[in-house]
């Protein structure tokens, strides 16, 4: 304590919103404390690590829709009151969108947070690596939840995503719904091509748009005589990555060929199945081994299958 009576403490704060967190959301906070004639009372609280709750950045407001709660801060047009519900009637379309073939076994809920601005999103992200900013939203676990539990909200960004079509807004949120609805299926060995192309493909199902208009970037890359060799690994659908559209382009082919193929049933099933058991220490022999058995096909003929799709992108 100080000669004025203050004094620190450390503390966690708990929040739980009703009907979307499935445990208490944790924030770190900084306490300054002042003795008083009456007793020590709090003067100062600022965040103590971690990305801090959305309050900390404005005044928070909310939209509910049937399915979607958005919360945003006030004062800017990118995360206000129209913003906002603009937002909650494009997640109710998400949920019911991924319900439709994932089921039902999800909580089948989705929780926006919507920043006023690109820097409150990347402070909310607390990820400062290159190609962040560049994305539109982001699916993240609450803040203080154990080590490696499953992602359960979005994080908008509203400078991006103010850029978009409806329509492409649509794909952007049922995407990142996908990520929320496959949490339970989702593990570290997961191939990133197919829990991303899974997304994709969901965001872009019935659409009725055509392969080159799904993948653009893709289709001039094969044009001009630069053809993959290969299923993307996981850094190249790693933010700020080289090429990152185009591997994002390469995912959803890879998923829509399956779907296709096979139908979208098997590549749910599929999907789930990679989720079910570690692979050891040989991913690419244990990922053979599922698609002979589910698919009745090895991963190089598979591999094959795709990139004869890729080709024939070029027209």
């Amino acid at each position: 304590m100080d000669r004025a009576g203050r004094s620190t403490a450390t503390a966690e704060l708990t929040v739980t919103v009703t009907g979307y967190d499935e445990r208490p959301v944790v924030h770190p906070r900084r306490l300054t404390l002042l003795r008083t004639a009456a007793g020590r009372r709090i003067e100062r609280e600022e965040g103590a690590g971690g990305p801090p709750p959305l309050w900390d950045l404005g005044t928070v407001g909310a939209a509910a829709g049937a399915r979607c709660l958005v919360l945003g801060v006030d004062g800017a047009d990118a995360a206000g009151p129209a913003a906002r519900a603009g937002a909650a009637v494009v997640g109710d379309r998400a949920v019911s969108a991924v319900e439709a073939l994932w089921g039902s076994s999800w909580a089948g809920r989705l929780l926006l947070e919507l920043p006023a601005t690109g820097e409150q999103f990347a402070r909310l992200l607390a990820d400062d690596r290159p190609g962040w900013s560049d994305l539109a939203a982001v699916t993240v676990s609450a803040p203080g939840a154990p080590l490696h539990a499953p992602a359960d909200r979005v994080l908008v960004n509203p400078e991006v995503y103010a850029r978009l079509s409806d329509f492409g807004r649509q794909v952007v949120v049922t995407h990142e719904a996908v990520h929320v609805a496959t949490r339970a299926d989702t593990r570290a060995w997961t191939p990133l091509w197919l829990s991303e192309g899974v997304a994709d493909w969901t965001g872009y199902r019935d659409s009725g748009r055509s392969a080159r208009q799904i993948a653009p970037e893709l289709a001039r890359d094969v044009a001009a005589g630069r053809l993959p060799a290969a299923l993307p690994a996981d850094a190249a659908l790693t933010a700020g990555g080289e090429g990152l559209a185009q591997a994002y382009e390469q995912s959803w082919l890879a998923c829509d060929l399956i779907a296709r193929r096979y139908g979208p049933q098997r590549l749910v099933a599929l999907y789930r199945a990679v989720g079910a058991a570690a692979p050891g220490a040989d991913r690419e022999a244990w990922l053979d081994g599922l698609f002979r058995d589910r698919l009745g096909l090895g991963l190089a003929e598979f591999t094959r299958l795709w990139l004869a799709e890729v080709r024939a992108l070029a027209g």
